[in-house]
């Protein structure tokens, strides 16, 4: 199914990979980024900051105008980090063709609000379809055209169906689904559990607590997930445990990457963006108020603010009330 016309928002590694399997599937790409130099370096071919030596295809075009890069698009994939999206979407609001679906990229949760980001593209644009794109992959696996399934959510079961069949190539599988908030708490939540899986191998705390971190993080995706609405399959899936063993388990990953160096005692300023930072002290708010036993999540945010060590963490959680597993 070619012959569309998408727009990408944001030139990072992801944005990137993502218009370049746009392009491979046929579709004309416009991809947007606020960096002239890193514009002036897609329009040569490579994006040498984030993904270094993978060529561009020739119908990925680069540009700074927001504007121009939405006019007439089919489709527009927004994949500026999930704290920038509310400014990103205000800005493009005025030059949104009407009809044009968003499909949400990012993940993660407002940190000021806690609000999810469907819910943020429903608040500023309320005429537009809105999407969510997620699942297992890293962005140099996908530029690359190495096979990666990932899932598109939508509350219009025919919208994700059809994004899923015209993004999809013989190297990116997209499946579909209607639960929208399963795949959203999916995506946003397994960076903070990623921290704590980098933090414990970083303080060389072994793979048994690593495993046990990721497992239990797993329950305790399930409960959040459970009281919002999300369904148990969805967070079987690809955008749930499915991401969530990946971004555990591979330095490639920012989160777990940023949980290595903290667990390392190493400095954090200055390291590559990792989402889960900016979602871990929210979703602890959020769980706290709705009583959800979270103590993974809660342990994150309290070594993020500085509150505990890694060492008093593992201490903390260890010597917690033992319940029934299945609790």
């Amino acid at each position: 199914m070619s012959g569309y016309r998408v727009t990408v928002l944001g030139g990072g590694a992801w944005g990137t990979a993502l218009g370049l399997t746009a392009a491979r599937a046929g579709h004309d790409v416009r991809l947007w980024a606020r960096d002239p130099e890193m514009v002036e370096a897609l329009r040569r071919g490579e994006n040498p900051r984030y993904l270094p030596g993978i060529a561009l295809e020739p119908a990925l075009e680069a540009t700074t105008d927001l504007a121009g890069a939405l006019d007439g698009t089919d489709c527009v994939l927004i994949v500026t980090p999930a704290q920038v999206l509310r400014s990103v979407l205000t800005a493009a609001k005025p030059h949104l063709p009407a009809g044009a679906p968003l499909v949400l990229c990012a993940k993660g949760i407002e940190r000021e609000t806690g609000t999810l980001l469907s819910q943020i593209a429903d608040e500023i644009v309320p005429n537009h379809l809105v999407a969510a794109l997620s699942g297992p992959s890293f962005a140099s696996d996908v530029s690359r055209g190495l096979p990666t399934a990932v899932v598109i959510a939508a509350r219009e079961e025919e919208l994700a169906a059809g994004l899923a069949q015209r993004f999809s190539t013989s190297s990116f599988r997209c499946y579909s689904t209607d639960d929208l908030i399963g795949v959203e708490i999916g995506g946003a939540l397994k960076n903070v559990f990623a921290i704590a899986a980098g933090a414990v191998t970083g303080a060389g705390l072994g793979a048994s607590a690593q495993a046990a971190t990721v497992t239990r993080g797993f329950a305790e995706l399930r409960r959040i997930g459970e009281a919002f609405g999300a369904r148990p399959e969805t967070l079987m899936g690809l955008s749930g445990f499915g991401d969530l063993m990946l971004t555990c388990s591979s330095p490639q990953s920012r989160n777990f990457a940023y949980g290595l160096a903290l667990g390392r005692g190493e400095p954090l300023e200055g390291r590559p963006l990792a989402e889960g930072v900016a979602t871990a002290a929210i979703a602890a708010r959020i769980t706290r108020e709705r009583g959800i036993r979270a103590p993974i999540i809660t342990t994150v945010s309290e070594i993020l603010a500085g509150s505990i060590t890694v060492q008093e963490a593992v201490t903390a959680l260890m010597t917690r009330p033992l319940r029934h597993e299945a609790e």
